[in-house]
């Protein structure tokens, strides 16, 4: 009876410690999923001085605009960081992506700031540069700029229907000036539009200068028939009376001292071409921190400070996010694809 009893409660017990085992066992492992489960925490960010990489000399176009997003930065308090700008000229800005793509790809402190070559130089068959926005994170296109085409104020051409007539009939005979390497951006800005009309566009003698300023003053001392630069280059050569703009790059007609120039389209050349200025970090940047500079730039671009900077400098208010910008370079990389090719050349 005694040994029954014993076998009974003895039974009980190594049930309810098997219990017990499975329990803590199980509550072993809850717990650890849960650990596992678990988000980490991001770490707070910034924490310490940012440095953005500018590919261009001081002064330049890239320079400004790196240097004024810093000033907003700081003056509205929207980062409380120190913030540097580096300048990497040279190679038309593939000696600073060079630079940039060379150190850590995972470091959220250093940012990039190029524009429309970054694509140009990574298709172009001459170009030196074998990185493109693919090796980078798009974090925002700040800006936006247009083409334009063109002729000194005492040209006979007063449109760009005329212009591209001519061309057409006789394109070897034009001398077009530009402020960048053949097949780059400048270069590109009238054979889109040249190409999209029908001319024979690699038959037009193409001249480039150290800059837009240089090409403008070759343009006025009788060295180029036509000029293709960008619209905020123009303004006060336009205001002076000095030159014409046959044609800007935009989608629609642009305001202020440019609302009476047509746009490509409007003048019957089915094309555009958007001359941005956006932000990367380095190509495996922290989610965290691409999701910090969403934010913050999505508000300072909202800012009185940003839209000032924005009118100063004849800028146009190009801002898109990250995953936008990354949509936008996509299209815009096959848009220089077929330009390139249409010039033979293309890698």
């Amino acid at each position: 009876m005694i040994s029954l009893k014993w076998k009974k409660w003895g039974s009980v017990l190594v049930s309810g410690a098997l219990a017990l085992s499975l329990t803590a066992c199980g509550g072993s492992g809850s717990s650890k999923e849960a650990s596992s489960g678990t988000k980490q925490k991001d770490p707070a960010y910034p924490e310490k001085a940012i440095s953005i990489n500018a590919p261009s000399g001081a002064g330049g176009g890239l320079d400004t605009t790196a240097r004024s997003l810093t000033k907003v930065l700081a003056e509205t308090g929207m980062v409380k960081q120190p913030m540097t700008v580096e300048n990497k000229p040279g190679g038309g800005q593939a000696v600073g992506l060079a630079d940039f793509i060379s150190q850590d790809p995972k470091d959220p402190y250093r940012l990039y700031l190029p524009s429309v070559p970054l694509l140009i130089n990574n298709l172009r068959k001459e170009a030196n540069s074998p990185y493109s926005y693919k090796d980078l994170t798009p974090l925002a296109q700040l800006t936006k700029d247009y083409g334009a085409i063109v002729v000194p104020a005492n040209s006979k051409y007063k449109d760009l229907k005329t212009l591209f007539a001519d061309l057409k009939k006789n394109p070897e005979s034009f001398t077009l000036a530009g402020g960048s390497a053949p097949g780059s951006q400048d270069h590109l800005v009238a054979m889109l539009p040249a190409v999209k009309a029908g001319v024979a566009a690699t038959k037009i003698k193409y001249v480039s200068y150290d800059g837009g300023g240089e090409a403008m003053i070759a343009l006025l001392g009788g060295n180029a028939d036509f000029l293709a630069t960008d619209i905020s280059g123009t303004g006060e050569y336009l205001k002076a009376g000095k030159v014409r703009v046959l044609g800007v790059s935009s989608p629609e007609r642009l305001k202020g001292d440019y609302a009476d120039i047509p746009t490509y389209k409007e003048e019957g050349i089915n094309a555009e071409f958007t001359i941005w200025r956006g932000l990367f970090g380095p190509k495996e940047m922290p989610k965290y921190a691409v999701d910090y500079w969403n934010k913050t730039l999505t508000e300072m671009t909202q800012k009185p400070e940003w839209k000032t900077v924005l009118e100063t400098n004849g800028w146009e208010d190009g801002y898109k996010n990250s995953a936008d910008f990354k949509k936008f370079l996509e299209e815009q990389e096959v848009l220089v694809q077929e330009i390139l090719e249409s010039l033979n050349m293309q890698k």
